[in-house]
This record gives C-alpha cells, structure tokens and sequence, in this order.
C-alpha cells in the first residue's frame, strides 16, 4: 500500500473561496486558481514557494492548517508548491566552502544546528545530496530561511535556486511522515 500526499490551497485567508487540491508538485498554481493565499495539508510534507517554477521563499509545511501566508513570512501568496517524498534509509550530504565543489569539504548524516561551531566554516557554497532529503537553514540553530534540498548535485546557490546572498549556517534531515 503506497502513501500519497495531499494538500489543498484556497483562494483567500482562512481557507475561503475556490480550492486547487494536488497530490505532485505545482510550477504554477494560478493556472488553477487566481492567488492562493492559506492552505490545509492533508497528508505528507511539501514545499510551498512565493514565485512560479518553484523559486522565491520557500516555507516547509506538513500535516496541518495553514490560514495566511503572511504568517509564514511569504512575501506574496503561495506559487508553487513541491511534494516531498517519503525517505527510507541512510541521509548522507557533501558540503562545501566554496562553488563548484571547492574548498573544505565534510560529509555529513545527521543534523547540524552550526556549520561554525562544528566544521569552523561559516557558510557553504555548494553540496551533493546523495541520500535523503535536507533543509537549509540561514541561520545557525534552524531559523531564517530556508531551502529544501532533494537528491542532486548544487555547484552554486543558482542551482539551489536562490539568491547568491544567500548563506547557509545549520541544516536538517526531513524525517517526517511524509
């Protein structure tokens, strides 16, 4: 028996007006509703981002009512979202001081609150996912922003898809239900 993901987006606040309910990902809800501004999910674990294609903010969301974007620190209403698919098995991560694969470089499988405190490095320019999936925090101890990185090679914060003033100071595996 498979687990599948769900989750509903409504056109206003409070989970008011026409509802968009999808169980993949979305490179552009408002192909099926005007704006998309709170959402329900019903099952599993997702991405939901700010801009189309799944760029923009990005905010983690799991089973739960979520009544108004702008409680999530979205700057605009919800765009696109992603499906985060359940992982069984090790997590394993290659991070790296500089773009490209370059500089320092440590493997990692469980959380880490502080590159600085544990690896003395203040930030990381790229990583290779190799199992699991990660969230990158902005800040040490998981706050700020973050970024939800899947299985993959990321030379640059450009192939995260996000800004190149982005930093990157803690991270987490995705261990939920999803």
């Amino acid at each position: 028996m498979s687990f599948v993901c769900s989750i509903t987006f409504y056109e206003d606040r409070n989970f008011q007006g026409r509802s968009y309910e999808t169980s993949s990902d979305c490179a552009e809800l408002t192909s099926y509703l005007s704006r998309c501004n709170s959402c329900r999910v019903q099952s599993g674990c997702f991405m939901v981002y700010d801009r189309s294609n799944f760029m923009g903010n990005q905010y983690f969301v799991r089973r739960g009512e979520y009544s108004d974007y702008q409680h999530m620190g979205l700057s605009d209403c919800f765009r696109s979202c992603r499906m985060i698919p359940m992982h069984r098995g090790p997590y394993r991560i290659r991070i790296y001081q500089r773009d490209n694969f370059g500089g320092q470089m440590y493997e990692i499988m469980d959380d880490c609150d502080s590159f600085m405190e544990r690896y003395h490095m203040s930030d990381i320019q790229s990583c290779h996912v190799m199992d699991g999936h990660w969230l990158m925090y902005e800040q040490p101890h998981y706050r700020g922003k973050i970024a939800y990185l899947r299985p993959g090679e990321y030379r640059s914060y450009r192939e995260m898809g996000l800004s190149s003033n982005m930093r990157f100071r803690s991270m987490r595996r995705i261990m939920e239900s999803c």
